[in-house]
């Protein structure tokens, strides 16, 4: 994986989305104006952390390169040299896989 140029802020995490296969069980196309938007994603990078009512930083509970469970419609998705990535809040991981 190429260094990202993208370096988040706050409790925001950079993930890109996992590419699920085009081809369904029964051999059936879809073309992707059709699909949904995976909810499966590596995590690229992370933001620099939010701080608690104190001023104490809170450590992340994901790391660079867990595959996740990022919730259908958060974040904001971001486009760079033709790669398709995503900036979440924390919150909207929903799980880390495996």
């Amino acid at each position: 994986m190429s260094k990202v140029k993208i370096t988040p802020l706050g409790d925001r995490v950079l993930v890109k989305h996992v590419d699920d296969d085009e081809q369904v069980k029964g051999g059936i196309i879809i073309p992707d104006s059709a699909k949904e938007k995976p909810q499966e994603a590596e995590v690229v990078a992370l933001g620099t952390g939010r701080k608690d009512d104190d001023g104490n930083a809170v450590a992340f509970q994901v790391k660079k390169g867990d595959k996740v469970l990022i919730s259908k419609y958060g974040g904001t998705e971001v486009k760079l040299d033709d790669v398709e990535y995503q900036l979440v809040r924390e919150d909207d991981i929903l799980g880390v896989i495996g």
